[in-house]
């Protein structure tokens, strides 16, 4: 089975309470999925946040799209918190690694 990496896009609105914190609690849910393998998340100087998260199949991603509280928070996200967003969904089909 291949991994799935999702590639989320996203920029903030001016006022968006609450979100840290919510983000902090989906990222521990998404952790708790069977089959989680990496989530990270960065923000650009132009305020441009670009998170990626890793499922080791389309079934353990599709457990974490369907989560019943990351389905609540994205309807919040929408509703409160976000200016704009884009997903990409992708499935690994290559993968190289090095360290020094």
């Amino acid at each position: 089975m291949a991994a799935m990496v999702t590639v989320f896009r996203s920029r903030l609105r001016d006022v968006h309470e609450g979100y840290d914190e919510k983000a902090d609690e989906m990222e521990r849910a998404a952790r708790a999925v069977p089959g989680f393998v990496d989530f990270k998340s960065f923000v650009a100087d132009d305020g441009e946040r670009v998170s990626i998260a890793v499922f080791d199949s389309a079934e353990s991603h599709a457990a974490w799209r369907d989560h019943a509280d990351h389905r609540v928070a994205q309807r919040q996200g929408r509703d409160e918190w976000y200016a704009e967003y884009h997903i990409q969904v992708c499935e690994l089909i290559l993968e190289h690694s090095f360290s020094y």
